[in-house]
C-alpha cells in the first residue's frame, strides 16, 4: 500500500521510537491525521469515550482494547473469572468439575478474592476458618506495587467495614477499592528467594480469540530471602516483586536487575524437579492464561447468555494489545495467576532488558502492522509464521475448532494437550489448543 505510517505515542519510550524510526513511518502530532497510535490506558478511555471519543477510520490501529480493564483491573479480572467458572458450571462442562471439598479441579488458579468494602463480611467469614492465614491487600486501580500491604489480624482493615462507626470514611463510595487475596504463602523459591513470572502475551483479535506467547519473558526475584515470618510481614523486599519497589533495596544488583530469564528457569526446574514436571507446569501456565483470556472473550459456547449479557470485551478491529502476565509458582509447582497489566513497562532497568523490550516491541509491530504497511483493519488478523519472531501461537480459536472433531476425547478435561499433544499447523510447534 502507498504512503508510509504515521505514528503518534503518548509513551515516549526509546524502545518504541527507536522501533517506528527503524521502519521510515513518519511521527505526526495527534490532532493530526493518524495511522498508529501507541497510546497510555488513559488516552485510550478519551478515544472510545461517549463524550469525547471519535470514530477511527479503516486506516487507524491502537494497542489497547476498548474496555481492557475488564481483564487488567484486579477486581474485574477476578469477577469476570468467577463469573466465567459459573456459566462453566451452568453448563454441566467437565472444565467446571470439582473436587470432594467444592473446590474446582481445573479452574482454581487464582487465590481466593474478595472485594473491599463491598465483600468485607463474606472476607470475615472467610478468614475465621483459618485465622492465622496471611492475607494481601491490592488497592485495584494501581501498579507497581504501590499501596500493598500484608495482613494477619482482621482489626488491621477495620476501616473498610462497612459498618464501622469509627471510621473516617464515611460512605462506601468514598472508600478506594482494594482486592484482598489469601497470600501465596508457599511460593517455590531459587536461592531462598522468591520470584514471580514476567509472560508477555499479545491478543490480536478477541473473537475469534487469538493470542500468542512471547518466548522471552522473565523471572523477578526479590533482594532479600523469603521468610513467612509475621515479624517481616511488612519487608516488602521479601514478599513484592515489582522492579520498582526492589531497585531501592540496599541488595539490589543493577546489572542484572534482580531478572532471570524463562529459559534460564525451564533449565533450572528440568534440572532439578525433571523434565515432564516442568513441562507439565508451563502447559499449565499457558492454560491459565488462555482461560482467563476465555473469561472476557466472547462466550460462544454459551450463547444463550451471550445473547442475555453480551460479550464482556469490546473487540473493536482496531485494536490490538500487549498484556503483561504475573504468575507465581508455589513449592508444589502449582502456577497462580495474580494479575494481568495492559501497560507493561517499558522502562529499561539493565541492557539485557532493553533489549528484550525492544525485540518485543519489534515482533509485536509485526503481527500488528503487516509489513509496516498503512493499517487495514479489514485484514484477518493472521499473520504468517515468518512473522511471528519470538512469538508463537498460543491459542487459535478458528483451527481449535476445526480440530475439535478430530480431538475429541483424547486427553481429559481441563488438561492442556501442550508438549505431547496437537500441534499448530501453522507454526509446528506444541500449542495449547485447551479444552472447549
Amino acid at each position: 500500500m502507498a504512503g508510509k505510517v504515521k505514528w503518534v505515542t503518548d509513551i515516549e519510550k526509546s524502545v518504541l521510537i527507536n522501533n517506528f524510526e527503524k521502519r521510515g513511518w513518519i511521527q505526526v502530532a495527534e490532532n493530526e491525521d493518524w495511522n498508529f497510535y501507541w497510546m497510555s490506558v488513559q488516552t485510550i478511555r478519551n478515544v472510545f469515550s461517549v463524550e469525547t471519543g471519535y470514530r477511527l477510520s479503516d486506516d487507524q490501529i491502537v494497542n489497547h482494547f476498548p474496555n481492557h480493564y475488564e481483564l487488567t483491573r484486579k477486581d474485574l479480572m477476578v469477577k469476570n473469572i468467577k463469573r466465567y467458572r459459573k456459566e462453566l458450571e451452568k453448563e454441566g462442562s467437565p472444565l467446571a468439575e470439582k473436587d470432594e471439598n467444592g473446590k474446582y479441579i481445573y479452574l482454581d488458579f487464582v487465590p481466593v478474592t474478595f472485594m473491599l468494602p463491598a465483600d468485607y463480611n463474606l472476607f470475615v467469614e472467610e478468614f475465621r476458618k483459618n485465622p492465622s492465614s496471611t492475607w494481601i491487600m491490592k488497592p485495584c486501580g494501581k501498579a507497581q506495587g504501590k499501596g500493598i500491604f500484608l495482613i494477619n489480624k482482621l482489626s488491621q482493615i477495620k476501616k473498610w467495614s462497612r459498618d464501622s462507626k469509627t471510621s473516617s470514611f464515611v460512605s462506601q463510595s468514598s472508600k478506594e477499592a482494594y482486592v484482598i487475596s489469601l497470600y501465596i504463602n508457599n511460593p517455590l523459591l531459587i536461592g531462598g528467594k522468591k520470584f514471580d513470572l514476567r509472560l508477555y502475551v499479545l491478543v490480536s483479535t478477541y473473537r475469534p480469540l487469538r493470542c500468542y506467547m512471547y518466548k522471552l519473558g522473565f523471572c523477578r526475584f526479590c533482594t532479600v530471602k523469603y521468610t513467612p515470618s509475621t515479624s517481616e510481614l511488612d519487608n516488602m523486599f521479601v514478599h513484592l516483586t515489582n522492579v520498582a519497589i526492589q531497585k531501592h533495596g540496599d541488595d539490589y544488583n543493577h546489572i542484572h536487575g534482580g531478572k532471570w530469564t524463562v529459559s534460564n528457569l525451564r533449565l533450572y526446574l528440568e534440572s532439578t524437579r525433571g523434565k515432564e514436571v516442568t513441562n507439565k507446569l508451563f502447559d499449565e501456565i499457558h492454560w491459565i492464561i488462555v482461560q482467563s483470556l476465555k473469561a472476557v472473550a466472547n462466550p460462544g459456547w454459551l450463547s444463550y447468555l451471550c445473547l442475555l449479557e453480551g460479550p464482556v470485551m469490546n473487540n473493536d478491529k482496531h485494536c490490538f494489545e500487549c498484556y503483561g502476565y504475573d504468575i507465581i509458582i508455589d513449592d508444589k509447582l502449582k502456577p497462580w495467576l495474580i494479575e494481568v497489566n495492559a501497560s507493561p513497562s517499558l522502562t529499561s532497568s539493565t541492557a539485557n532488558d532493553r533489549i528484550l523490550k525492544y525485540n518485543l516491541i519489534n515482533d509485536t509491530l509485526n503481527i500488528a502492522v503487516p509489513n509496516g504497511e498503512i493499517p487495514d483493519c479489514k485484514w484477518n488478523k493472521s499473520p504468517p509464521k515468518e512473522v511471528l519472531g519470538n512469538y508463537e501461537v498460543l491459542y487459535d480459536e478458528e483451527m481449535a475448532q476445526s480440530d475439535a472433531p478430530e480431538r475429541d476425547l483424547r486427553s481429559r478435561p481441563g488438561q492442556s494437550t501442550g508438549a505431547k499433544g496437537n500441534r499448530a499447523r501453522d507454526v509446528g510447534k506444541p500449542v495449547l489448543t485447551t479444552w472447549k
